[in-house]
């Protein structure tokens, strides 16, 4: 029986995450989160102290990063909230965006996939990393209803940063996303587009399961 894939893309704050999470619970499928892969190298570059684009590159194809348990590990420490750190978030974009890092990364996250029923998420899953998946979603919202969620994540978390550092940062990771040289954020055609503005998650989740079919979960 053909493994089931589906794909996942959607700029910062969509939601794309917490659905995706909850969507492999309730789907029975493996949950991989790519953008916490570019986080973990972010991280890795910033506990090294590198800046510079090779060294960047060689640490790339040398890092472990699994996910288990909702949780994710970069060379065997559990760095799940590490990687959601102001720090991180400012350079995660540019890092993203060197090519060399999206490849291997590319590579790594297909074979994650191999044999396995698997739910993906991140910015060119649809268009580049599973171009062939099963079901392709396109999350979407608005700029403002976006930064006001990551500014409530945040908060929960106790990190102190104000709503307008969030607005801005994610307008700038917007821009980097969509101009990347390789892999940016565009809406396949193929892929099913939800505006999430006016949604709950659970309203989100429900249209998705939907649209997936009642066949390939277990109720």
């Amino acid at each position: 029986m053909k493994n089931i894939v589906v794909a996942i893309d959607g700029p910062a704050g969509a939601g794309k995450t917490s659905i995706a999470k909850i969507l492999a619970k309730e789907c029975n499928l493996t949950m991989i989160d790519t953008g916490a892969m570019y986080r973990c190298v972010a991280l890795k570059t910033i506990e090294n102290n590198i800046t510079d684009e090779e060294k960047i590159i060689e640490l790339t194809k040398n890092i472990k990063i699994e996910f288990a348990n909702d949780k994710v590990y970069l060379d065997d420490i559990d760095v799940t909230f590490k990687i959601r750190s102001k720090e991180v978030n400012d350079i995660v974009s540019p890092i993203s965006s060197i090519v060399e890092v999206r490849r291997i990364l590319v590579e790594m996250q297909r074979k994650l996939c191999e044999g396995k029923d698997v739910i993906m998420e991140g910015r060119d899953i649809t268009t580049v990393v599973l171009p062939n998946a099963n079901y392709k979603f396109y999350l979407d919202a608005n700029i403002e209803e976006r930064a006001k969620r990551r500014y409530k994540e945040q908060k929960e978390k106790n990190m102190d940063i104000s709503y307008e550092e969030i607005l801005e940062n994610i307008e700038k990771r917007d821009y980097n996303d969509m101009h990347k040289k390789e892999g940016s954020l565009t809406i396949a055609k193929d892929a099913i587009y939800i505006d999430t503005t006016n949604m709950t998650i659970d309203e989100v989740v429900s249209k998705m399961k939907n649209i997936i079919g009642s066949e390939n979960y277990e109720s």
